[in-house]
């Protein structure tokens, strides 16, 4: 009979759940699930994803690409033209990501009027 594996140390939980917290803060952000869900038909130059987005600053959208691209979701390509053009993409890894990624984005939406009618009812009970 196999015996259950011990549970690791207290410190290695600490430091697995510290990490993956980072990620899921990343992966959970709604500017990242607006992103991956722009960039899931095709690569897209900055200026198309921002007014396909619509409501996001330049800043954030800065920030947010530069963060999928250092966590290896993204990719960013430059094009030698004047002036020149980037052009960003999901990788296979944010391929990966997307599918959850875009099932949330699609429940949201699909609830979204309910979600809606709930905080209303909550917010009329508590004012």
């Amino acid at each position: 009979m196999d015996m259950p594996a011990p549970p690791p140390p207290p410190h290695q939980i600490s430091d697995q759940c510290r990490k993956l917290s980072t990620v899921l803060s990343l992966v959970g952000d709604k500017w990242t699930v607006m992103i991956v869900m722009v960039l899931r038909d095709r690569p897209r130059r900055f200026n198309d994803i921002k007014r396909t987005i619509g409501g996001i600053s330049q800043q954030m959208l800065t920030r947010t690409l530069r963060a999928l691209e250092r966590d290896g979701m993204v990719s960013r390509t430059v094009y030698p033209t004047l002036p020149p053009q980037v052009e960003y993409a999901l990788t296979d890894l944010g391929r990966s990501m997307s599918e959850p990624v875009h099932a949330l984005g699609q429940w949201a939406g699909a609830h979204l009027d309910q979600i809606e009618g709930h905080r209303a009812d909550f917010d009329g009970r508590t004012a």
